[in-house]
């Protein structure tokens, strides 16, 4: 791994990523007491892939969709998918122990790229799997039925859905050449007609429409996606992949503190060191990554 010097102006678009995609779970968590899950999804989506066009034809990057099959496939898990278990997550559950278990999207990475691209998990990722496995166990608390369990299993199922994106990303890159942010803005295309079919077949209450959420709505379309969006576009390139997908792990620790100042979310100490040892386990399969030679670009997700 070569040395590498952060630039000031990277250095302050990374810390304003973690701010904006930090408080993007308290806005969302907001936002879905004014909207049910499947229509704040489906509000959230289209509009997002609109912005992200706008700004790819004022960029002058290509637009022409690559693979529109794989395109959709990606959009229906990193967009719908994701935005709906989130959601879900969010209405009943907890904010900062809804991020953390969403955040173990890597731990899942592994373990569905060894059936699905044969990639074996080696050496100190399996002290990484253990890791995680034992700290989602402790955060789920199977022994307990009650108390939102329904709210943490829909935030691994966001976890997953992450994963399954990646796979899918991985795939179309190797196979074809394609700019991040074309990729990004089909499949939130893709994936927002999706949550708008989903929306339509499932009955919900109307949207009540406040101001408040129409903050919401101009947050999550224009600050959590196409700004936030372009300021990881900055931070890639300039700086290794590797690290930048290790500085992504401060953003579920920020929202844990978030959340505890908005809400007054404190977990016991059993989900305490759940949340620890997740974090751990990601941490080491961030540095494992950063010692293979050509890492690929994370997916990242706010």
């Amino acid at each position: 791994m070569t040395s590498f010097r952060l630039q000031p102006k990277a250095l302050a678009a990374l810390v304003a990523l973690w701010i904006v995609w930090s408080l993007n779970w308290v806005v969302v968590k907001e936002g879905l007491a004014d909207a049910p899950p499947f229509v704040f999804g489906a509000l959230r989506g289209v509009p997002g892939a609109l912005v992200l066009f706008a700004v790819a034809i004022l960029m002058r990057r290509p637009l022409k969709p690559v693979a529109p099959l794989a395109l959709a496939a990606l959009g229906l898990f990193q967009t719908c998918g994701f935005i709906v278990f989130t959601n879900l997550a969010l209405v009943h559950g907890a904010v900062g122990k809804t991020t953390v278990l969403v955040y173990t999207f890597p731990f899942w990475t592994l373990l569905f790229a060894w059936p699905l691209l044969g990639e074996r998990v080696r050496g100190l990722q399996w002290l990484a799997v253990a890791a995680a496995a034992a700290g989602l166990t402790l955060v789920i608390e199977p022994w307990h039925l009650e108390g939102g369990l329904a709210s943490k299993l829909f935030a691994v199922a966001g976890g997953m859905s992450w994963a399954l994106a990646a796979m899918v990303a991985k795939w179309l890159r190797a196979r074809h050449e394609i700019e991040l942010l074309p990729l990004t803005a089909w499949q939130m295309l893709f994936g927002g007609l999706a949550l708008i079919a989903a929306s339509l077949a499932m009955p919900e209450p109307a949207v009540r429409w406040t101001p408040q959420f129409a903050f919401v709505l101009a947050y999550t379309t224009l600050l959590s996606t196409a700004t936030a969006w372009l300021l990881w576009l900055y931070v890639l390139d300039h700086m290794p992949a590797g690290i930048a997908g290790l500085s992504m792990l401060a953003v579920p620790a920020l929202t844990v503190l978030l959340s505890r100042l908005a809400y007054g979310e404190r977990p016991g100490m059993v989900e305490a060191a759940g949340m620890v040892l997740i974090g751990a386990s990601l941490a080491l399969l961030s540095w494992l990554a950063l010692r293979q030679p050509r890492p690929v670009p994370p997916v990242a997700q706010e």
